[in-house]
């Protein structure tokens, strides 16, 4: 299953070192003090190190002369922490020393230290603006936002034109899901500095949030006319791009990013999903390229792998590991959730890694389905395969592939004995240390595309996902074409799918279909020029604007899944195939009529159809695939029909049965384990 949204930079304005000449020092003569304010104001930082080196020889219990040296190693990057800390042992009442400790601490990734030296600093000077800013940073590091939205607060009343307070309160609101206030953040901030190009990247951010990707795309252009050479504003410019469906130019972006900052996973991961949705690509040409990301980002992690101590016992109880960013309302939460609730916890002990970015009812709603649950969002790669070899997990899934939030350079320290990709990716991963790739006979057949992954495909029997159908449900109407007199054809999948190939044939089915519309919907058709874009290409192919339907976004899942009960006929993209979108036309009595293809990411409208029963709706050819649905629209009593027992078809076939999905799931990770024993018993190493 493939997922929209991408892996976004965003940018955090730093922590704020000072050195005053109104702090209160003892010892030093006042000539010494005025010559070390002006080197540090100059930014001669060597020459301010070497003449505090001398001061620290000469006055021995003079805190600002401490201060004053780790001040100047801060600020050449070198390790200043002892020199703080001894400032602020021998002058505890200096805010300066305790904000300035702070900012080391900090650094040193000492965050709940750092944010007692802050709050020293504010006891001493309740109004010390920089350190209500960097108390605002040490917060939000911790993941505590209310704290760090307050601080800034706080930093803004005392100075209203601090511009990098308004960037990262921006930040600490977006995080909070709370966009139309995070706008207004970034907008104050580049009024008040209109050169101001990190805030314009994270406007851009935010403005894609709120599904606005035109107006995305021109702060974006606009951080990159300050700063050209911006790597986080090309990679966010290739993802508004994407959202536009306009994949050339995107991927253009993408390799811009690289060009300036060739170790960018998060932009060489974008431009690998970026590729699944172009027709252009080989599957060969796809697998150099997860290679290639591969050769670059886990082959100089190899070298540090560790041996890993789990009992090594074919039959014991397995700890399995979930990791995603992904546990909330998303697309990965509707096939995973009737996994979780369905477990054999005599067979497995569940631990979920969760690096979700916001957290929802639904999040709340998986954690009571696990024993264990982890926040892994604001550590590191390193820190959370430290913490997954602590827990002893067996086996560790990913949930994410390249998309965005993974922690796929987590799996590249291989943390645990076996891993497995599955689910939230329609490609290989590209890296060695993921041993398997969970597919289906029906996505994967034998024999037409191993050589295409790194991974070791374990094929289920029915299918590779399971659809947990949402309660309460609209109930399935009527066929829409008997009360309109027309046909409504109909795709909710998002803009990037809906290539320009899909286009021209769908226009063709169309004008073969008198009087028949097209229903569009996904989020990026908020947007007026991706709705005047699509009109405007659809009128090239002779399809008038009256006979398009272009929706967005629906406040609820239940509307959204009712607006197919003014769709007649779902039409499925290629070569990227709707899964999710799918599932809910079929469940809502829609029959889609999809494309097969050579690969999983253009065969999942085969898993679905088979299992189904309806293999009828599979297309092999264009022509084929406009034959189809021709056929069903000139049809209405068997469309009638079939709508009317999909959703029987659905509750009584493999695509919802999560008891015997799961224990099939369970059957592939005793089978991987027993393997990967057998494999170590026989000295063989992966």
């Amino acid at each position: 299953m493939g997922k929209t949204n991408r892996k976004k930079g965003k940018s955090f304005s730093n922590r704020k070192t000072s050195l005053n000449s109104d702090a209160t020092p003892k010892l030093l003569p006042q000539v010494e003090i005025n010559q070390l304010v002006a080197l540090f104001s100059a930014g001669r930082y060597a020459e301010l190190e070497n003449r505090a080196c001398l001061l620290v020889e000469q006055y021995p219990d003079s805190g600002f002369a401490w201060m004053v040296l780790g001040a100047s190693l801060k600020m050449q990057n070198k390790d200043a922490l002892r020199a703080l800390q001894r400032a602020a042992e021998l002058s505890p009442n200096d805010v300066e020393a305790h904000n300035n400790l702070g900012v080391s601490l900090q650094e040193s990734g000492q965050s709940d230290g750092a944010v007692a030296s802050y709050r020293r600093a504010l006891e001493i000077k309740p109004d010390y603006v920089e350190a209500h800013y960097n108390l605002g940073i040490a917060l939000q590091g911790l993941g505590q936002l209310d704290g760090a939205v307050a601080s800034y607060r706080r930093a803004l009343e005392i100075q209203p034109d601090y511009a990098q307070a308004y960037n990262n309160l921006g930040i600490a609101l977006q995080c909070l899901g709370q966009f139309d206030d995070a706008v207004a953040s970034y907008r104050r901030a580049v009024e008040i500095k209109p050169d101001y190009a990190e805030a314009h990247n994270n406007l851009g951010n935010a403005l894609r949030e709120l599904r606005q990707p035109d107006e995305a795309v021109a702060s974006y252009r606009r951080a990159l006319e300050i700063k050209p050479d911006y790597a986080e504003a090309h990679n966010n410019l290739g993802n508004a791009l994407q959202d536009l469906g306009q994949l050339d130019y995107a991927q253009t972006s993408y390799c811009r990013a690289l060009e300036i900052k060739p170790g960018y996973s998060e932009a060489h991961s974008n431009k690998l999903l970026a590729m699944q949705y172009a027709a252009g690509y080989t599957q060969a040409e796809l697998f150099a390229a997860h290679l290639a990301y591969a050769q670059h980002f886990e082959a100089p992690l190899k070298e540090k792998w560790l041996p890993h101590s789990n009992t090594r016992e074919p039959g014991k109880r397995l700890k399995i590991g979930y990791v995603s960013p992904d546990f909330r309302k998303h697309s990965v939460a509707y096939f995973i959730e009737t996994v979780f609730a369905h477990h054999n916890r005599e067979q497995v002990e569940v631990y979920c890694y969760s690096n979700n970015p916001i957290s929802d009812e639904v999040t709340l709603r998986l954690k009571s389905l696990v024993e264990h649950w982890c926040d892994i969002k604001m550590r590191d790669d390193e820190a959370v395969a430290t913490q997954i070899r602590h827990d002893g997990i067996d086996i560790l899934i990913d949930l994410a592939g390249h998309t965005a939030g993974s922690r796929l350079l987590t799996f590249a320290r291989k943390p645990a004995p076996v891993q497995a990709s599955w689910l939230g990716y329609p490609c290989t991963t590209g890296l060695s240390a993921v041993d398997y790739r969970i597919s289906d006979i029906y996505a994967d057949p034998v024999g037409m595309s191993e050589r295409y992954y790194s991974e070791t495909l374990y094929r289920l029997p029915a299918t590779t996902t399971c659809y947990h159908p949402p309660h309460p449900s609209p109930e399935v109407g009527s066929l829409p074409a008997l009360a309109q007199g027309s046909i409504t054809f109909g795709s909710f999948n998002n803009l990037p799918k809906v290539t320009p190939e899909v286009r021209a044939l769908w226009a063709r089915i169309l004008l073969a279909t008198p009087g028949s519309r097209l229903m569009l919907k996904t989020n990026s058709l908020a947007d007026m020029s991706a709705r005047q874009h699509l009109i405007a290409e659809f009128a090239g192919h002779g399809i008038a604007e009256e006979r398009l339907i272009l929706a967005s976004h629906d406040a609820t899942h239940y509307g959204h899944l009712d607006r197919y009960n003014k769709v007649d006929i779902g039409l499925d993209p290629f070569p990227y195939n709707g899964v999710t979108t799918t599932f809910e036309a079929m469940w809502m009595g829609v029959p889609v009529v999809a494309m097969t293809g050579n690969s999983y990411v253009s065969r999942m409208g085969v898993n679905i159809l088979s299992n189904l029963g309806l293999t009828e709706l599979l297309a092999g050819t264009p022509e084929e695939y406009v034959a189809i649905a021709t056929r069903l629209a000139g049809d209405p009593e068997h469309l009638a029909e079939l709508r009317g027992g999909l959703r029987e078809r659905m509750t009584s076939s493999p695509l919802t049965d999560g008891k015997r999905f799961t224990l099939d799931l369970e059957k592939a990770y005793r089978e991987m384990w027993q393997t990967f024993v057998a494999e170590f018993n026989a000295g063989i190493q992966r």
